[in-house]
């Protein structure tokens, strides 16, 4: 394996540093290099280039917007034996602390990105002679990503669709609730839904949602901090709903509330906020169902019945 990254990092110095760490779905190692350190993410699963491929589009769409840091993606790497490496810049990361509301504030303009984007071009209107300005990024009018990605280890379809509510149940909801019928075939579960599925359109009624960049999967466990500001990584991203990306922030613990104050101060709850929120709480309960077993059953039929009232 060594062997392999050497060559395509094209570097003769290779020396793996600190101890080799594992979450709870690849391993990984940090290594030094001719060019500085690099931190790699190895996962032998057939499926491991698919999921990295989708991280490392991910964190360059993040990083195209210059609003929040995130380790610099390099290279996708095959294993001989199946599976793959994902190589990355090495950021020596603590825990997020001082700077939690700057992050706040940093999600909230990573949200607003795409919707200043839109503005922008309105204004210019078809302005002629923009020269050079075409390497710009784009605006984005639809709901979804230009690649598949994984939440945790789960294939998301990201296939574009103009209406959030559409997108959110089919590519969200009952992907995740396919698998449970697949894997528990658990019929309350199923009659919940299919009552739930039909009263998910009316939550949206008197909003407008322009499609926000998401990181994905804004847990706890994916920030961090160093001496210059916060750091995010492992995204999902897409475009989407920006509350969607609140649900999981809340769920676990993590985030002090001068992170939601200040990202509040940018982007108001809309009405109805607190019913959506349980709503995209719901998304990460079926996944942890999915991911981790029963343990999150009664949570999230718990979830569905309160929708429900």
């Amino acid at each position: 394996m060594e062997k392999i990254l050497k060559t395509e990092l094209k570097t003769s110095v290779l020396k793996a540093f600190g101890s080799s760490g594992g979450g709870y779905i690849s391993q990984s190692q940090g290594y030094e290099t001719d060019s500085g350190r690099v931190f790699v993410k190895i996962n032998h699963k057939p499926q491991a280039r698919k999921m990295f491929e989708g991280e490392m589009a991910s964190l360059e769409a993040i990083q195209k917007t210059n609003i929040v840091r995130v380790p610099q993606p390099i290279k996708v790497i095959d294993l001989p034996g199946g599976g793959a490496m994902f190589v990355m810049e090495y950021l020596k990361m603590k825990h997020l602390n001082k700077y939690s509301s700057k992050l706040g504030e940093q999600i909230a303009d990573l949200h607003l990105y795409n919707q200043k984007l839109g503005e922008k071009l309105r204004k210019e209107g078809n302005t002629i002679g923009k020269g050079a300005g075409h390497a710009e990024s784009q605006y984005v009018d639809k709901f979804g990503f230009h690649t598949a990605t994984c939440c945790g280890y789960i294939p998301q379809v990201n296939e574009w669709q103009s209406d959030w509510p559409s997108f959110f149940i089919r590519h969200r909801l009952q992907a995740q609730l396919d698998l449970i019928e697949k894997d528990y075939g658990d019929r309350e579960a199923r009659e919940l839904w299919s009552q739930l599925k039909l009263k998910i359109p009316e939550m949206f009624c008197d909003i407008e949602i322009v499609p926000a960049l998401l990181h994905g999967d804004l847990w706890a466990g994916n920030v961090a901090e160093d001496d210059s500001g916060p750091i995010i990584f492992d995204p999902a991203s897409f475009y989407g709903h920006s509350e969607f990306e609140l649900a999981i922030a809340g769920m676990f613990g993590g985030f002090s509330s001068c992170f939601f104050s200040a990202y509040h101060s940018k982007i108001p709850k809309a009405p109805g906020f607190e019913k959506r929120n349980k709503l995209y709480q719901l998304f990460n309960y079926i996944n942890h169902w999915n991911h981790f077993g029963t343990g999150y059953r009664g949570s999230t039929l718990n979830v569905m019945r309160k929708l429900l009232k």
